[in-house]
This record gives structure tokens, sequence and C-alpha cells, in this order.
């Protein structure tokens, strides 16, 4: 039997059909190579600095070189990520210092369009959040920013008060700054704000209020050795630091007394009720703290004496403990320099624990804690 060899058959494609397949061969490389040049143009700018969404708009804008070319700006990044992008303001972006507010550009672009220069435009940023900034925008152009806003811890919302601060007072910049942003514009235990949270710097005064039910954070009882015999008690970080204080005091031959501390809202009431069937409401109301305006409510603050003399101010201790307090948290609260500011009258014997770290920075500063207030944490 002949076995014969049966020939496969090979398929062939026909012209049209290859010219189709080779078509889309080269659709797909240059779709590759088109994408591959854009993901190295994108990288390229995301290197200068610039996100992923504002490099994709970049490179859409054509605006690649133009970024090159210049220090990389977050403003400017956020212009390009920002759906409030204005071509015209591009120079004004890559000028304006960035602030992280939400509506960033379009906030820009209303004080550019009010004709705001730049440099006024990062200072009103600066100078407020989104929503005060959004607010301040609305008003027609403010002529002189600078004279209230180059205070470092000038509030852009609080410029209708300073207006009229300053021209009811005729005090300086500075002065009305500080005075607007404690609410020292305002009457005495008036319009106060309330201050609810504990913290070793919370401001109590006749502009700042604890609730009646505030009560601080580890109340200690004070042992009596370090008091006039009677029951105290402190915040226990204050009295610890008290008794360092007190040690070291001793060591040089000094007896330092804590003679009040921790003092209730109804402790308060009760004592101003006190002093007003003793002296009259004058005196209660220039030299007593209301009910929930004391700090003595915060159990950081102690009235300390000597044990050896019955004026404090005219002891050894006294000498000696302005000077060396602050090394244990402690300021001198109300002192005769800063009455005006701190509302009560010269305490010698008023010492509030605020930490070493501030106390600190306030005894070599000879500043009040309201001063240190305003500036360090009223954000």
């Amino acid at each position: 039997m002949i076995h014969t060899k049966t020939k496969k058959k090979v398929l062939k494609l026909k012209r049209p059909f290859r010219i189709v397949i080779k078509l889309i061969l080269v659709v797909l490389i240059l779709v590759l190579v088109s994408f591959s040049f854009y993901r190295y143009q994108i990288k390229s700018i995301t290197k200068l600095g610039y996100s992923e969404v504002a490099s994709k708009k970049i490179l859409v804008l054509l605006k690649k070189d133009y970024v090159s070319g210049i220090p990389y700006s977050e403003t400017l990044n956020a212009a390009f990520e920002s759906n409030d992008y204005k071509e015209e303001y591009l120079g004004n972006y890559q000028k304006i210092t960035y602030q992280k507010q939400e509506h960033l550009i379009k906030n820009i672009n209303t004080l550019i369009e009010k004709g705001y220069s730049n440099s006024n435009i990062s200072l009103i940023l600066s100078r407020g959040s989104d929503e005060d900034v959004a607010e301040f925008a609305k008003r027609d152009k403010v002529k002189y920013l600078e004279e209230f806003y180059d205070v470092s811890y000038a509030k852009i919302k609080y410029y209708d008060q300073y207006v009229e601060y300053s021209k009811e007072t005729g005090e300086d910049e500075e002065t009305t700054v500080l005075y607007v942003n404690l609410g020292m514009n305002n009457d005495n235990y008036t319009n106060a704000t309330v201050v609810k949270d504990f913290s070793t710097l919370m401001l109590v005064n006749k502009h700042f209020q604890l609730e009646k039910d505030f009560k601080p954070d580890n109340l200690v009882t004070i042992d009596e050795k370090y008091t006039n015999g009677e029951e105290q008690k402190g915040v226990g970080v204050a009295v610890k630091s008290f008794i360092s204080m007190y040690e070291a005091a001793k060591r040089e031959g000094l007896t330092l007394v804590i003679n009040s501390s921790y003092r209730s809202y109804d402790d308060q009431e009760a004592l101003c009720e006190e002093y007003r069937r003793w002296y009259g409401d004058n005196y209660v109301n220039r030299y007593v703290a209301y009910p929930g305006y004391s700090e003595h409510q915060t159990g950081l603050a102690f009235d300390i004496g000597s044990a050896t003399s019955n004026v404090f101010a005219n002891s050894e201790e006294y000498v000696w403990i302005k000077d060396n307090a602050y090394k244990y948290g402690f300021i001198y609260r109300f002192p005769q320099k800063g009455q005006t500011i701190t509302g009560f009258r010269h305490e010698p014997w008023h010492y509030r624990y605020v930490g070493v770290e501030a106390a600190k920075y306030i005894y070599e500063n000879n500043m009040t804690l309201e001063e240190y207030y305003a500036l360090f944490l009223d954000n």
C-alpha cells in the first residue's frame, strides 16, 4: 500500500487584512510612544515639585516652559489644581504666599480684582481663616492695610474693630490689635470669651470666662507643710512644681507659703459678696475678680506669702521669687507694669503656673500672660 503525504494548508490573509493589521500595530506603537512621552513630561514637571493633578494641567495648558523657568510656587500649584484658575493671574499666583485654605484661589482672584497687590494679598491670607478671608474679600478695598496687619497676630476679621478702637482711644496699631484681640475693647465682664478646656496655658481674666461648673483636671490636696494651715487644693503639676520651688527657696534660708489656691465658682462668689459687704461695689468692681473670671478657679494660681513677714512685697521671699519663679514654671501674674493689660491691680503675691517653657519666655521678655497668649496661643 502506498501512503501519500497530505500537504498542510497555510492560512494566508488577504492583502486588505494584512494592511489593516499593520495599521493597527503602527497605531498601537504610536499610542505607546505618545503615552511614554506624556508620562515622561508629567514626571519632569512633578520633579519640579508640582502635584500630578497640577502637572497634567500644566502640560495641557502648555505651561511647562513657564514653570520650568521659575522657582516652585505652592500657590501656583494650588492654582493649577483649582477650577478657579485664571490664565491672566498666572504671574500673581506665583508671587503670593501660600496658605492652606479651601477657597484659596477663588479668594485670591477676588482680591486681585479688588486691586490689592500681591504682597497685600499674602498679608490678608496670613491673617485669617478661609472663611475670614472670603468675608473680607467682599468689602471695598482697604487703603491702609499695613497699619494694623504688620502686627503678626492681627486678625483680618477684626478690621472694623481695630479702626473703631483706634479712633476712640488714639492708641497705636500694636496696642489696638492686642486690646481688640483680647476683647479689651469691650467693658469688663461683657461679651467675654468662654473658656471650656483645661490647659496650663489657659487665659482667664475679665474678658475670658470660666463656666460655673468648670473644675480643673487633677486637683490634689496640698500638704499643710506648704500652706497657711488651711486645707488647700491645686492642680497636681502646679503643686509639684511649687514644692520644688519651696525646697529651692528653703535652701537659701527662705520660706514660702501658699495662702490661697483653688477656689470654685461658688467660693469666688462668696468672696465677692464678703468684700462687697466690707468695702462696697466700687472696690469689688476694681479689685476683685467676679465669679467665673478668677484664675483661682483654674487651680493653677497660688497666692504666695512669706512665713516670716506679714507684708510679702517687703519680704526677702518676694525678692527671691520674682527672679526664680520662672525656673519652676510660675509667672508673676499681675506685675505693676502690666496693670492696663491684665485688667487687675498689682498683686505681688499672685503667681500662676504656665509651665517652664512659657514662664521662661514671659520672664525674659518682661511680658504678661495676655501678651504671650495673643502672640502664640490665640489661633
